[in-house]
């Protein structure tokens, strides 16, 4: 073994340094360690963060299923219209038409709005804005009460409700004829006649959806991915009011009725109850039913 040392050592030329490390194997990666792989997690979460920047990522996120029912849905379960929500002294609406309108001229009271100028974004009309002249200008719900109620909202208490319905990012003055157009419609049903606007409307109601948590049903859903197709970069846009998810009044839900226990049956006080629960007509039988809401005894009751 000495000879053979000496002899490669006599073949080596003189001054060499080594093999070169291009020709040596290269050793097998180490499992990634705990702290490799935390840094690979907070990196995924800043890139989604930064994706969910565009309305496109944020509706892709959002939750896809079918309309729940109607029932029991009233316009009082979101709270009084409107509402101080802000507790600011003045109600919603005339705090959304004194941000949104320009040349604004206040009654004495300091709230009401009483004239403004209005670029209205859904027809892309100029409206010269009277107080009481209920043909001019409605207070439109991007994302509206209908709509929310058949997705996510009929399972939430009136203090989230009312927070939803006084929320400024959900709330836009709007052309009183086409707001009233567009009534409980998504976006599968109704977008602004002003073309150019319509990115920006489709990006609020995802905004507001995911805000809330709110589902988009499918049709919902392909209506607004064509109109961002032709936006892929339109923002989400910014929550400057963050105004809360509740709303910390003292309000109760008309539709949460108290009943009547007896020692058979659970019934409603009265018809006025069963109708705002959107039970009546109660029959025999059903929940909720009791003998004197049946007056002339047929079996029927609240007709």
């Amino acid at each position: 073994m000495l000879v053979a040392a000496l002899l490669l050592s006599a073949c080596a030329p003189s001054g060499a340094e080594g093999p070169d490390p291009s020709t040596l194997a290269t050793p097998a990666e180490p499992a990634m360690s705990e702290s490799s792989s935390a840094d690979t997690v907070t990196a995924t979460d800043a890139e989604r963060t930064s994706t969910n920047d565009t309305a496109v990522a944020a509706l892709a996120l959002l939750a896809v299923k079918g309309r729940a029912p109607m029932t029991g849905y009233d316009r009082a379960r979101y709270g009084q219209a409107w509402l101080d929500a802000d507790r600011n002294g003045c109600d919603t609406r005339n705090d959304v038409l004194a941000e949104q309108l320009a040349a604004v001229v206040r009654e004495s009271n300091g709230c009401v709005v009483a004239t403004g100028e209005y670029d209205d974004p859904y027809t892309g009309t100029t409206i010269d804005y009277r107080h009481g002249d209920g043909t001019l200008i409605d207070i439109d719900h991007v994302v509206a009460l209908g709509n929310s109620w058949a997705t996510g909202a009929f399972r939430w208490d009136i203090k989230k409700r009312a927070a939803f319905a006084n929320d400024p990012l959900n709330l836009l003055p709007a052309d009183a004829g086409a707001n009233r157009q567009k009534g409980d419609g998504d976006a599968a049903t109704w977008l602004p006649p002003n073309k150019p606007f319509r990115c920006e409307y489709v990006a609020r109601q995802v905004a507001v959806k995911t805000k809330y948590r709110l589902w988009v049903t499918a049709p919902e859903k392909a209506a607004v991915a064509r109109i961002l197709a032709t936006c892929p970069d339109q923002a989400l846009p910014e929550d400057r009011w963050a105004a809360s998810t509740r709303v910390d009044h003292d309000i109760t839900d008309p539709g949460v009725l108290p009943a009547v226990k007896s020692f058979t049956s659970t019934y409603f006080k009265n018809c006025d109850a069963a109708r705002a629960a959107g039970a009546a007509p109660v029959r025999r039988g059903d929940p909720g039913y009791g003998s004197h809401l049946d007056r002339d005894g047929d079996g029927v009751g609240c007709e």
